[in-house]
Parts: structure tokens; sequence; C-alpha cells
């Protein structure tokens, strides 16, 4: 069991070149194919041209981001030339109103997806769609890569944030590949309820489920001694020395998130390591 379909989606070379080469490192781990889709967007919003003359100005519109997602393919496949893995590039281009859709379409096929940190420097509102797509809209899991990080050789330690949510496990199955492979995996309850069906054993049947995939699993329950969930994890994920962190992504609603944090939005906010989502 392998990620043997890897995509990514490029909106600027420049800023995503980091994400790129994490892509390729990736790929070339996996022995996979790396789909590099180019993405050109019209970023107009409905309702801003007079009566009658919408649906030149919208055709007009989305055939220059289609020429844009056409000179960025080329951009990425003269840089795509100089590494060994095998690769394809396609151009496409879309409103930003109705991007989570038409995206989805195009990568429903993919075995993972590698984003950049969708509210780091530079990445507009697109960057945060694209994440959601691929979670929501798409069912794939993600993997975000943080600025100027590289994919290690080998990712050796690895840290599951475990709360006995649907969404965390799903994130635990779909990283099986990457859990198989790694050295030690530290599955980190925060403050588990006390009175929860695995409260004489938190985290046991999860333990039991990795290890029968030969998986070198531990339990660590930690207390909630700083504000955030996901400053508690950053802190763990220092202590381990961890290349990788597996979190259920949005086990709140992304309205609540957006207005009230969450640990997912904090986590893609703010972390410096990589991370391994899934809904």
């Amino acid at each position: 069991m392998s990620f043997k379909t890897i995509t990514t989606v490029i909106s600027d070379l420049d800023v995503d070149k980091n994400t790129i080469t994490a892509a390729i490192d990736l790929a070339r781990k996996e022995d996979g194919h790396l789909d590099l889709l180019c993405l050109g967007i019209d970023r107009t919003q409905p309702g801003f041209y007079y009566a009658g003359s919408s649906a030149m100005a919208a055709q007009s519109n989305i055939a220059e981001a289609q020429l844009d997602a056409e000179e960025l393919e080329t951009a990425v496949a003269n840089l795509m030339k100089a590494h060994d893995v095998r690769w394809s590039t396609r151009a496409i281009a879309a409103q930003s109103t109705g991007l989570s859709q038409f995206l989805a379409h195009q990568i429903r096929f993919s075995d993972l997806m590698v984003l950049g940190k969708p509210y780091a420097e530079n990445r507009g509102h697109e960057s945060e769609a694209i994440v959601e797509s691929a979670l929501f809209d798409a069912d794939l899991p993600v993997w975000v890569v943080a600025d100027q990080q590289e994919v290690p050789k080998d990712i050796k330690n690895v840290v599951v944030a475990w709360n006995e949510g649907r969404e965390a496990l799903r994130a635990v199955r779909a990283a099986m590949p990457v859990l198989m492979a790694a050295e030690n995996v530290d599955i980190v309850l925060i403050d588990p309820p006390h009175h929860g069906p695995d409260r004489s054993d938190p985290g046991g049947a999860l333990s039991q489920m990795l290890s029968r995939h030969g998986v070198n699993a531990q339990v660590s329950v930690l207390a909630k001694t700083m504000p955030r969930v996901s400053d508690v994890l950053k802190r763990h994920m220092v202590d381990r020395d961890a290349d990788l962190l597996v979190m259920g992504a949005y086990g709140h609603s992304r309205f609540r998130e957006s207005i009230l944090g969450g640990a997912t939005r904090n986590m893609l906010q703010s972390a410096d390591f990589a991370v391994f989502l899934a809904h």
C-alpha cells in the first residue's frame, strides 16, 4: 500500500516552488506519479459588470486565466525536466467562486495531495479553498508542507493526534503507508475524557490496530498545559523530534474554526513541520 498518484496545485511558481520540491521528494520516495496542476484563476466577483456585459466579460476573463495557466505550465515543465520522477502537467483555469467543486473533479483520482500552508505569507484566499476542496469535496488526504521545509529522506518519527474522532481515524488509515515505514509512532491524547469508553486504556485499541500492521506504536497521554491543543501538539513534536504530524481535519465546522479558531486552523497557520490531514 502506497501513494501512487500524488498531486499538487500550483498557482504561483515562486510561492509554490518549495511545495513542488516536497511533492517531487514524496513521489520519488513512493515510486509514484506526480501530477502538477497549473492553475489560472479568474478572480472577478459575480455582479461586478453592468447588465448585458457580464457574459462577454466572463468569457474574456476565463480565457485570460487559461493563458496564465498555460504560461505557468510551460515554466513548471521546464523545471521538472531536471528531475528523475514520473510526472505530468495540466493547465486548468477556474473562477474563484466555483474553485472548490471544479478542482475536486480534477483531483478525484489522486491518492495524496501535497500543498503549502494555506495561511502562509503571499498566499491568497484560493490556497484555503484548494486545501478544503481536497479534504471535503474530493475526500483526499493532504500533506501540508511548511515553508522552506524539506521532506526528510526517511520519515522516522511520527506523531498521531488522537481524540477518538472519525476524522482522526480516517487520517490514521490514510497515513498507513507512512506509519508502517516509520521507526516510531507516538499516539498522543490530550486530556482524554475520564468517562469515555476507553478510559481504562486510552489509545490502546488504536495501538493494537497499528501493531497488527507492523507499526511500532506507543501512547502518550498529555495534559492541556497550554491554552490551545495545537500548542501542546507543537511542543510535543519538538520533544519527540518528529518528522510528521498525522491528525484529523476540522472536527468542528469550517465556519466555527474560521471564527473561533480550532486545532486544524491553528496548525495550518503556525506549524513549522509537515502535517498529514484527512477529514
